[in-house]
């Protein structure tokens, strides 16, 4: 604005330039009046008298001076058009005024700004010029409003801009809410279910707020699986203890009270004694083979390492189906084995002892005549080996349906000593099948029983015989 203003304004300081140049050589030249007399002390008072009046058709505060042999002055035209006279400072700085034809800013003492030219004339050198202040009041003006509208423009968009975010925002404050509600719970003990939701709404992750909604429902449904199942592995744990305790309880008590008949029993009975003392010996044993139960499951619980080397899992299965047919009789034992051994990388002491709890679970939970099938294959595509135990027996009770391999887990629920054994066979199995980076599943119902075993098989075992 100031650059179009000054290029106006220069325009009209060449026109007064050619007004002047007519005017002082109309007065020099031509017999008029001579120039105005300059202020010797500078103070720029105004002259009087007619010599002073000059500016035919120049502006309010038009600056015209000359310099020539005939005599040098110069005024400024006030608004009743009186010539105020230019102190001697101010005619000298106009002297150094280039005289090339362009229009050049100076400031005079007492005058102000004023944009000028300097032109050669018959009546010497003429210097014109016009004031800025208008210039400068204008721009100060337009420096003004513009500062007053951005400040008015800044104050609207932020408040424009703080209502937006705010109602953007609100629906953090839903998701902050939910995360607080579920700080309050009381998550250290117990079960603990299903704990608050963000809503559906602010789920959706094609925005930011949705992204933050849907991050925390799957945060709080992990945690919640995870206090599930630190809940669940206390409540095991309690009942595993409880069932070790009852287990154990059982042959104590009973070589406890043995061991009180044969202390009162007088005179001694030699034979009365002999029994004692076996049935003593039989609760031993087994309290024995319970607490070597427990202690294998807490060393695999443990992550102990187990052997590796390669095992025939053919010979293990016709040695363990050839122990099952001695004990049991009264069942009928098969076997389904390819032509060439299936061997896979382990410990065969333990995978001996996986077949054969397979093979007393079937014995002790089928009805005599039942038929038991011992199967080894190959699973090449899944590079793994398996084993199964099938039977067509009665299948397994419903309420055993996904806790069979649990500890403790027995078919009656009434802990008889006919059905044999702690309810630890299967879940020695499962530990065993993990320990050897393998699985363990049952398929079940009635008239058809498959336990298989899936192992990794040995590096090139599948390709090499």
């Amino acid at each position: 604005m100031r650059t179009y203003l000054t290029g106006q304004l220069d325009t009209r300081v060449q026109q007064s330039t050619g007004r002047a140049v007519n005017e002082w050589e109309h007065r020099l030249l031509g017999g008029g009046l001579p120039p105005p007399r300059s202020d010797a002390d500078g103070d720029g008072g105004d002259g009087d008298g007619p010599e002073t009046r000059f500016g035919a058709g120049q502006e309010t505060g038009t600056l015209s001076a000359v310099y020539g042999s005939i005599g040098s002055g110069g005024g400024v035209l006030s608004k009743d058009l009186v010539g105020r006279n230019l102190s001697a400072s101010a005619m000298s700085r106009l002297r150094d005024v280039p005289v090339d034809g362009q229009v050049h800013a100076v400031t005079l003492p007492h005058f102000g700004s004023y944009r000028v030219q300097a032109v050669k004339s018959r009546a010497g050198t003429v210097v014109a010029g016009l004031p800025t202040h208008e210039i400068e009041a204008t721009v100060a003006s337009l420096v003004g409003y513009e500062s007053l509208l951005l400040l008015v423009g800044v104050s609207i968009a932020a408040g424009v801009g703080t209502v937006l975010v705010r109602r953007q925002l609100r629906p953090l404050r839903s998701v902050a809410e939910t995360a607080h509600t579920v700080s309050t719970l009381p998550l250290s003990s117990g079960e603990i279910g299903t704990t608050v939701r963000v809503p559906d709404a602010l789920t959706d992750e094609r925005t930011e707020v949705g992204r933050v909604g849907a991050a925390l429902n799957t945060m709080l449904a992990h945690v919640e699986h995870a206090l599930d199942e630190r809940h669940r592995s206390e409540q095991q744990v309690r009942q595993f203890v409880a069932d070790a305790s009852h287990e154990l309880r059982t042959p104590l008590t009973t070589i406890h009270g043995y061991a009180e008949l044969s202390r009162r029993t007088s005179p001694p009975d030699p034979e009365q004694l002999t029994r004692a003392m076996g049935k003593v010996e039989a609760e031993a044993t087994r309290m024995s083979s319970l607490v070597e139960d427990l202690l294998l499951l807490a060393r695999l619980d443990a992550g102990r390492p187990l052997a590796r080397d390669t095992v025939d899992l053919t010979r293990l299965a016709l040695e363990a189906v050839g122990d099952a047919r001695v004990v049991g009789r009264d069942h009928r034992w098969r076997l389904d084995l390819p032509d060439e051994p299936v061997v896979a990388p382990g410990d065969e002491q333990r995978l001996h002892q996986v077949l054969t709890n397979l093979l007393n679970n079937a014995r002790r939970h089928t009805p005599p005549g039942t038929s038991v099938t011992v199967g080894v294959a190959e699973d090449p595509d899944a590079h793994e080996v398996v084993l199964s135990v099938e039977d067509d027996g009665p299948g397994l009770p419903p309420q055993l349906d996904g806790t069979a391999f649990e500890r403790f887990t027995r078919g009656d629920s009434a802990r008889t000593r006919e059905s044999g054994g702690a309810g630890l066979g299967l879940s020695l199995v499962q530990a065993i099948s993990h320990a050897h980076g393998g699985r363990v599943s049952v398929d079940s119902a009635p008239g058809h029983t498959r336990f298989e075993v899936r192992l990794p098989a040995a590096s090139g075992a599948l390709a090499h015989r």
